[in-house]
């Protein structure tokens, strides 16, 4: 069992209306996974959390992609005194203790470097590392994604 299986009850018995139980949901996986992610958040179909979501926080408004891989000790939430939050692509790895931060738009097929700190847009078909991340390659095809 893994966040995501949380993540998709909470979800829709928020998306019906239902008032508490999605909460409950929240608080049960903030015990188990030491993670905060919200039901009220945007993640697409096919993502997976590496070592089941363990310490994993997402912001509410965040949106993540199809097929994402997002690893373990992720950040993917605001900036102070910006409202604007995080929108993942499609076919994006995040490594292990990466922070995604502010009103930033990863495109997609993008590798994001373990413990980078991306605060700047990222274009599709690169892989950025860093504090703060930077891109390190470009152009990369879908083959890059098959080890992962």
């Amino acid at each position: 069992m893994s966040i995501k299986f949380f993540y998709i009850i909470a979800n829709k018995l928020y998306k019906f209306g239902i008032p508490i139980l999605p909460k409950l949901i929240y608080y049960i996986q903030f015990l188990i996974f030491n993670s905060s992610v919200s039901y009220k958040c945007k993640i697409g179909n096919n993502t997976v959390f590496g070592y089941g979501g363990i310490g994993v926080v997402i912001h509410e408004r965040a949106v993540i992609g199809n097929g994402c891989i997002i690893g373990q000790n992720i950040t993917i939430g605001g900036r102070s005194k910006k409202y604007n939050v995080p929108i993942v692509g499609d076919r994006v790895y995040i490594g292990a203790g990466a922070r995604i931060l502010g009103d930033v738009k990863i495109g997609n097929n993008v590798i994001v470097g373990a413990n980078a700190v991306v605060i700047n847009d990222v274009p599709s078909h690169s892989i950025v590392a860093g504090i703060p991340a930077k891109v390190i390659k470009t152009n990369i095809n879908v083959d890059d994604f098959e080890d992962f």
